[in-house]
């Protein structure tokens, strides 16, 4: 449930005015990174190329809105062939195993001033735990097909040990030394699809 709380921030008025409706994330506009701290030396950067996702917003009842997104773990890419097949093996995502990371809201609240967190449920392997993210809203834009396309940007954090993800492989056989914490961001864009029917 969104949780009461100040709604003086722009992301919150942006939200407030974003058409109601089904969004589906447009993937050639959007981006998924992330990135991890290498053997306490130097930050890793990546991303994920193939996700798709589904969004379901209500600017009048935030509380009701939803997001689902689905993530191909062997898109994995950061930069460095070796380092991406670690990382999508068996001793962290097991791609070959578990192709999809999926994620799913629960309820949404107030972040303060600057916009809303997503309460949701991340399933990485076999394991499903809750994970917040951040979001910030921008404006709502309408193409020349007619249809309107939002834009919002995502922020979150989480540790890899908690889904058993734990790089044991030394690093002069191969292995990547991650640290136990990753840094997500996400620049979401989507077209909404479906204009919800009045309440």
């Amino acid at each position: 449930m969104l949780k009461n709380r100040s709604r003086d921030g722009n992301s919150i008025a942006r939200f407030d005015s974003t058409p109601t409706g089904i969004y589906i994330i447009d993937p050639v506009r959007s981006m998924l990174g992330f990135s991890f701290r290498h053997a306490a030396i130097s930050d890793i950067r990546g991303k994920f190329n193939s996700f798709e996702g589904l969004l379901k917003l209500d600017a009048a009842r935030p509380y009701r809105s939803e997001a689902y997104m689905s993530v191909q773990t062997g898109s994995l890419e950061t930069g460095n062939r070796q380092r991406d097949e670690h990382l999508k093996g068996p001793d962290f995502f097991d791609s070959a195993t578990f192709p999809l990371l999926t994620c799913r809201s629960i309820g949404f609240e107030y972040a303060g001033n600057e916009g809303l967190r997503l309460i949701g449920d991340v399933r990485i392997r076999d394991i499903e735990l809750p994970i917040a993210i951040d979001l910030k809203f921008g404006s709502t834009t309408q193409e020349a097909a007619g249809r309107e396309r939002v834009e919002c940007e995502g922020r979150a954090a989480l540790k890899p040990s908690d889904w058993g993800l734990i790089s044991n492989t030394p690093l002069h056989a191969g292995g990547v030394r991650v640290s136990n914490e990753i840094s997500l961001v996400m620049d979401i864009s989507a077209v909404r699809v479906f204009q919800a029917p009045p309440a």
